[in-house]
């Protein structure tokens, strides 16, 4: 190309990585009265790089493409979630205000324990994001393969088999338990301050059982440290095809699952939690975010406002009614 023609060629160069942009550049979806018109706060109820937060920070900053505005994530751990529950229950219904509600905060905790905020009655529920099955997993040296082989070796062995879990009233406990209602056995139950420390007893053969989160298991069962028998939820996950669903297993009730969504204030302005909504429900179809979200073995759920707070009332009277049963009433 002679000189000539390179410098008339230069400008329209120079702006082609800006022209590209704007065509694969989302394009911005108009709110109700031009919300939003500013940042918008997005409380994450677990500290930066816990399970949560790694699910909040790729929707968000999507989403935030989308409306065109900026989420800023405000990690409040601490509580269970309590702490990050009490500030968004308080602030303003503009929808300046979110927080990524999850299993816990509206579903295990206000099931078995007495809180400073209503799950129900405090929030508006915005739409759900996903959710991650739990998976029952035992030692890789018990003699076990199959659900049914774990409930034949329980009765074998009554009072000598030990399950760890996440804590007390957490979601690793309390479906454990419901497991034990069903199949009528005893184990065990050892809590501790997490689920690392409990797969590290697992692994070492201090506990035999346990039903984390997939997300967590994964690596632990993909090293043939443990075993898995089964997942909740109602089908297989996509990354473990071969392992069937408690219900295949002919167990009831088990489609319960660790799921995370948005909630916001009570009171929210109804046309802004339907935008809201819907443009969320645009980024959980894009295909990159359902594969950054396969990392956490999330896989997203699309839900309407209505159907995300029937999802929420079920899941607390699911676990209310097992606490209950269980006789599991903890402290707040």
């Amino acid at each position: 190309m002679k000189r000539r023609e390179l410098l008339l060629a230069a400008p329209a160069l120079a702006w082609a990585p800006s022209w590209l942009q704007a065509q694969t550049a989302p394009a911005v979806v108009a709110g109700p009265g031009g919300y939003p018109n500013k940042p918008i706060r997005y409380v994450v109820p677990v500290v930066a790089g816990g399970g949560s937060d790694m699910v909040g920070r790729p929707v968000t900053e999507r989403w935030g493409k989308l409306l065109g505005q900026t989420f800023v994530v405000d990690n409040q751990g601490g509580g269970g979630g309590v702490i990050a529950s009490q500030n968004t229950a308080r602030a303003p219904a503009d929808g300046y205000t979110l927080m990524q509600g999850y299993v816990a905060t509206h579903g295990t905790s206000p099931a078995t324990r007495k809180l400073p905020y209503d799950a129900i009655r405090d929030f508006t529920p915005v739409a759900m994001i996903g959710a991650t099955p739990n998976v029952l997993v035992v030692n890789a040296s018990l003699p076990v393969t199959t659900v049914a082989e774990f409930v034949s070796y329980l009765k074998k062995n009554p009072g000598r088999v030990s399950y760890g879990s996440a804590g007390q009233g957490s979601l690793t406990h309390l479906t454990m338990e419901l497991f034990k209602q069903q199949v009528n056995s005893f184990m065990v139950h050892i809590p501790y301050r997490g689920v690392a420390l409990a797969f590290t007893d697992l692994i070492g053969g201090q506990t035999q059982a346990m039903f984390p989160g997939l997300a967590a298991a994964v690596p632990h069962i993909r090293s043939g440290r443990v075993r898995p028998l089964a997942v909740t939820g109602l089908k297989r996950h996509p990354q473990f095809k071969d392992v069937p669903t408690l219900e295949e297993a002919g167990f009831k009730g088990f489609d319960a699952q660790q799921w995370y969504g948005v909630v916001g204030p009570a009171g929210m302005p109804a046309p802004i939690v339907r935008h809201l909504n819907e443009t969320l429900a645009t980024v959980l179809r894009a295909p990159d975010l359902r594969e950054k979200l396969s990392v956490e073995a999330i896989e997203p759920m699309v839900m309407s406002p209505e159907q995300f707070a029937t999802f929420i009332e079920r899941d607390i009277a699911r676990w209310t009614a097992l606490a209950k049963a269980r006789n599991i009433q903890l402290d707040s």
